[in-house]
């Protein structure tokens, strides 16, 4: 990680980056890594408030991802305008996801777990979950077969090679990164999805429990928690 790469950052919904991985984001854009993020959904059934209409609620909340992402030193925000709450790990997902591996060739792509079924007190959003399997199919066999989407070579996208996978929300988490130094960037991206976060201030001091990590000798540190997968 000490070189200069790219990483492509693959989830379902507006604020999802945000929420699974914005201390990692934040400190790697700061370290001159390159971020994309490619997010399935524009979010547009993500409001109890029935006055907005979804394609208003759509605009609104691309508005809001990338403000976040502006905060965050992101470089790109794609949206592939798949229904929100609809999700499934589709063949044409999967083609959408390689063609944009392809594109962007990352060495590294950050997305769910799609085991996580639930916690002790969370269900996990369906889109999670498809989004995840579709973003591990595309990176691996999708993007470096030829011989699979074979319209994406008539496109000019050979196959590209994913070097890692970082499984946010991870069910057995193997790999750290401090974002003590980030989580001020992770809160301030977060505060961008205002019809999101109706409790700003109560949401940061559970984010703040939840990343806390305090070291043998007392110090407190906060932590992005990922299974990490190094591919072949």
């Amino acid at each position: 990680m000490e070189d200069r790469r790219r990483v492509m950052v693959i989830l379902a919904h507006p604020d999802d980056p945000e929420f699974f991985c914005g201390g990692t984001i934040g400190r790697w854009a700061q370290e001159g890594k390159e971020i994309i993020y490619v997010l399935a959904t524009h979010g547009e059934r993500g409001s109890d408030d029935l006055s907005i209409p979804p394609e208003t609620l759509a605009r609104i909340r691309e508005e809001e991802q990338r403000a976040a992402a502006r905060v965050l030193g992101v470089r790109e925000v794609i949206f592939l305008n798949y229904p929100d709450g609809s999700l499934t790990p589709s063949l044409d997902l999967r083609r959408d996801l390689t063609r944009e591996i392809r594109r962007w060739k990352p060495d590294i792509v950050i997305t769910c777990d799609p085991t996580v079924r639930y916690r002790s007190s969370y269900l996990n959003h369906p889109d999670h979950r498809a989004i995840g399997e579709a973003a591990l199919d595309a990176v691996y066999p999708d993007a470096r077969n030829p011989r699979q989407f074979p319209e994406l070579l008539e496109e000019g996208l050979p196959p590209h090679r994913v070097q890692e996978v970082y499984l946010a929300g991870a069910a057995e988490p193997d790999t750290e990164v401090d974002i003590t130094d980030s989580l001020r960037l992770k809160l301030e991206a977060l505060r961008q999805h205002r019809t999101q976060i109706r409790d700003p201030e109560g949401l940061e001091e559970r984010l703040k429990e939840w990343y806390r990590k305090v070291e043998p000798d007392g110090t407190i540190r906060y932590v992005e928690r990922f299974r990490r997968i190094v591919l072949r």
